[in-house]
């Protein structure tokens, strides 16, 4: 039986049918896998931190770690962010419900929503961290006001250099550690510390500590060079978390892709994709007809 071709008018009304076919983003899946993914993804980084493998730390120690140990943080942010969105853009493109009117593009729009579900997760991730370090920093009645803090980067430096045999009880050293800490942050600038910031930082030290002022020139050189290494290191630690974060964030959009269109199969009852079952016939084929060893 002979197929006739449409006449003109007749493929006009096709193609305008198919240009103006109604579709759009349903919230609900979206919604679904977003909770899903930062649901995973604080447990896999709270699971990752108790285990050592955090990006970063407070603690003084953390600045001795390898950069073995930091590229290994680096590899779990990216895992973690591989197995969070990728679930989380399966639940989006399994619980999506079909168009009834749409007969194409159905994986390219099952990976629409799970990228919708991945950016909804990233959002919301970045809102609670802003939330929490909001809470954190808020100043109140026990903390100190910002201009008194100083960088925890910094803090075993500060102890070193201003360490005394005796001192007075009730002593309170916010302040000038505050201050020793803002003039040792400039040591990683290009001019380095001024002369005058040098002087100055040895004569507060000859008299908080009593040292004589060649010990006190001795300790803060000494100090110095340690503040230069510890924030080269806190730097090195920063690039390699900006770099990690980064590629987990574009790795997770192509996994939150690929668990949609997955999860989107498994909905329409074609639980493997085209190239899954080459590989599966071709392991299949392999078993059947093994080569014999050399």
């Amino acid at each position: 039986m002979a197929i006739e071709p449409l006449s003109g008018i007749e493929a006009e009304t096709v193609t305008a049918s198919n240009l103006t076919r109604p579709w759009g983003l349903q919230w609900t899946p979206i919604v679904v896998g977003a909770f899903v993914a930062t649901a995973l993804s604080l447990i896999l980084i709270s699971f990752g931190t108790a285990l050592g493998l955090g990006m970063a730390s407070a603690a003084p120690t953390w600045r001795d770690a390898s950069v073995a140990l930091w590229l290994l943080s680096g590899v779990y942010l990216i895992f973690q962010s591989l197995i969070s969105f990728g679930c989380g853009g399966y639940f989006a493109g399994r619980v999506r419900p079909p168009y009834a009117s749409a007969t194409d593009d159905i994986e390219t729009r099952d990976g629409l929503h799970g990228v919708a579900a991945w950016a909804l997760a990233v959002l919301t991730g970045a809102v609670l961290t802003a939330l929490i370090a909001g809470a954190a920093n808020r100043p109140s009645a026990t903390t100190q006001p910002p201009s008194a803090t100083e960088p925890s980067v910094l803090s075993y430096e500060l102890d070193h250099l201003f360490r005394a045999p005796r001192r007075p009880p009730n002593v309170d050293l916010t302040g000038e550690r505050a201050e020793a800490a803002r003039i040792l942050a400039t040591a990683s600038s290009h001019g380095g510390v001024l002369p005058e910031d040098r002087t100055y930082l040895v004569q507060q030290v000859t008299a908080l500590t009593g040292l004589a002022a060649t010990d006190a020139e001795r300790r803060f050189d000494t100090t110095l060079a340690n503040a230069k290494s510890a924030i080269s290191r806190a730097r090195a630690a920063s690039i390699i978390i900006a770099f990690s974060a980064a590629a987990a964030l574009l790795f997770g959009a192509a996994a939150a892709w690929a668990g949609a269109e997955a999860g989107g199969r498994h909905r329409d009852g074609e639980p493997i994709s085209e190239w899954m079952a080459h590989s599966n016939r071709w392991h299949k084929s392999r078993v059947a007809d093994p080569q014999p060893l050399p």
